[in-house]
């Protein structure tokens, strides 16, 4: 404390000099001096001190003055106010604005001494005092911050049971109970409450930790939840149990999370209709348990895709996915590739060849189109799911693997098995689970993302910088019914992308037979004007889309003052497609 910096304020300049000798002697290096109030107050506001010695009579001012501006300003040194005078009423107005102490002239070397080094020691408690409180500030606001940001539900506890903290989810979960305001543990309504009393009461009591106890909560709407409770005591720094902190979990399992938070993409899949969203978590669950799966809808739907998801789904992900198309070989062949053979088994056998299911062995076997194989292959087929074993041609040591059967068909072998084309023992040993993908015509949200998705795809394919779709184009697409579902959808796009040459895919780089769809479509639903004959289609039904296509023509030709050139350049097309939609469309200039 011998570097701290101290003034003193007397009127007599022999008390100053005095007690600055005093102050210096016994090591106070860093001591000012002022002998009038103005001065006293100038170095106060251009200096920081540490203790502030005045004389309660300065020339007419008083010390108090003095007093009454440092604590004004904020400032909290210590004051040690001194008198030639002492009375009662001086000391009061001294000790009402905060003087540390009181001296009576003469003041001794020894009383000076004592009373600064009091002071100073006061001082640099008040600095701790206030450091602390600083760290607790901010330590609470980093404690704050953090509870806030906690998902689980946090409710501190004092011990007689009186809620002393809430954050934010427990606030939640309150009020999703209809309790608005909860001061006590023992006010929380239903099962929850009762949980929450029980385990704050088993802690306060016993100073023990509570962990995991699982309460199933039923919620006024009728909704059940499940809460993993754990709790701790809370204490002081000296061990002192002030009460119990409860900290609840839902681990209620969500069935409706996910189409909640509907996905765009999974594993090659494009869409975010309901439909989809339950296909993609059916192959989510599904895909990690050890079943046969029967993959099932018409062409073009993603069967393919389906069982690679299944795939990288299981536990066999790292291991190889295996594929079979049962339609494009015949019986013997299909034998042979699935079950391998000897050298010398058949003409041709060269050499020993292994089937596609020892190659698939830990992984997984996926049998496309396997409606259409022969009913001695539905025999093999079946004798293998049963016993996981397998005879290649020509051998007659069986060969056991491990192997994950997923089959697809887009035939109805539920018809099969009734007219007796397909074993109805193999079409269940098949069906264990089974997915069926939906046609593109029932999912018609998924088109706008699967459209942008294959033109992205295609743009960069093809190195193309098509920005966009029209809003024509994009009508014909997402009105079409696509009997060849998305495998339809994608060779269109590509043709699309392959043949537009500006920065917007139209109407002319679509197949002509979706355009006739959709003019089909609009005079289908126009029909005919009430009192008037009805005329052949080719004469006067003229579509909505081409109407609009021609007048978009007719108005750039306009702005361009006939300006070919011109005109191709606003509709962001060359003069040659320009000229081709002119002609198609009996558009004459001069």
């Amino acid at each position: 404390m011998r570097d701290s910096t101290i003034l003193i304020v007397d009127d007599e300049e022999s008390l100053r000099l005095t007690f600055e000798m005093f102050l210096r002697r016994e090591g106070y290096e860093r001591v000012k001096v002022a002998g009038t109030l103005a001065r006293a107050i100038e170095l106060i506001n251009s200096h920081s001190f540490d203790l502030i010695i005045s004389d309660i009579v300065l020339e007419g001012d008083k010390g108090t003055d003095l007093l009454r501006h440092i604590r004004e300003t904020g400032i909290t040194c210590p004051v040690v106010m001194i008198t030639g005078f002492p009375n009662l009423d001086s000391a009061s107005e001294a000790v009402r604005y905060g003087a540390f102490d009181y001296l009576s002239k003469p003041v001794n070397k020894e009383k000076l001494l004592k009373t600064v080094a009091q002071a100073l020691k006061y001082r640099e408690l008040e600095r701790e005092k206030q450091e602390l409180i600083r760290k607790n500030e901010r330590y609470q606001y980093y404690l704050e911050a953090i509870i806030s940001s906690v998902r689980d539900a946090i409710i501190a506890v004092d011990h007689d049971l009186n809620i002393l903290k809430l954050n934010q989810s427990a606030q939640k979960w309150l009020e999703a109970f209809n309790v608005d305001v909860a001061d006590r543990v023992d006010k929380i309504p239903g099962e929850m409450g009762a949980a929450c009393l029980k385990d704050a009461r088993k802690v306060i009591e016993s100073g023990e930790i509570i962990r995991e106890h699982l309460v199933e909560c039923v919620k006024p709407d009728g909704s059940v939840k499940m809460l993993l409770l754990n709790g701790a005591p809370l204490e002081t720094g000296d061990n002192s149990l002030l009460g119990a902190v409860l900290v609840a979990r839902d681990i209620t399992v969500n069935k409706d999370k996910k189409s909640l938070q509907d996905r765009n993409h999974f594993h090659g899949f494009v869409g975010a209709s309901e439909v989809m969203q339950r296909i993609y978590r059916l192959i989510e669950n599904v895909g990690k348990v050890e079943t046969t799966v029967l993959i099932t809808g018409e062409s073009g739907t993603g069967k393919e895709l389906a069982a690679e998801a299944l795939h990288e789904e299981s536990g066999r992900s790292s291991m190889p996915l295996i594929k079979v198309d049962c339609a494009a070989l015949a019986e013997n062949l299909l034998e042979s590739e699935l079950f391998g053979h000897r050298k010398g088994a058949f003409t041709g056998a060269d050499r020993d060849r292994p089937g596609r299911l020892l190659q698939a062995d830990k992984g997984t076997l996926l049998l496309d189109e396997v409606g259409d194989i022969t009913p001695k292959m539905q025999l093999r087929l079946l004798r293998f799911l049963q016993e996981m074993t397998f005879t290649p041609v020509g051998s007659d040591n069986p060969v056991k693997v491990d192997v994950r059967v997923i089959a697809a068909t887009n035939v109805d072998l539920k018809e099969k098995v009734r007219v007796g084309q397909f074993r109805e023992d193999l079409y269940y040993r098949l069906k264990v689970v089974e997915i069926n993908l939906p046609p593109l015509r029932d999912r018609h949200r998924c088109l706008p993302l699967l459209i942008n998705h294959f033109l992205i795809f295609f743009c960069e394919k093809h190195d193309r910088r098509i920005h966009s779709v029209s809003d024509r184009a994009m009508e014909i697409l997402t009105t079409y019914s696509w009997p060849g579902n998305v495998r339809e959808l994608r060779h269109v796009m590509e043709r699309g992308c392959i043949l537009c040459d500006g920065p917007n895919l139209l109407v002319e780089h679509l197949p002509e037979d979706l355009v006739r769809n959709l003019t089909r479509t609009s005079v289908n639903e126009a029909g005919p004007m009430e009192g008037s004959v009805e005329q052949p289609r080719h004469s006067s039904a003229v579509s909505s889309t081409v109407k609009d296509e021609r007048q978009e023509l007719l108005d750039a030709l306009e702005q361009a003052g006939g300006n070919k050139s011109k005109a191709a350049r606003l509709l962001s097309i060359d003069r040659s497609t320009l000229y081709r939609k002119m002609k198609r469309l009996e558009i004459q200039t001069a």
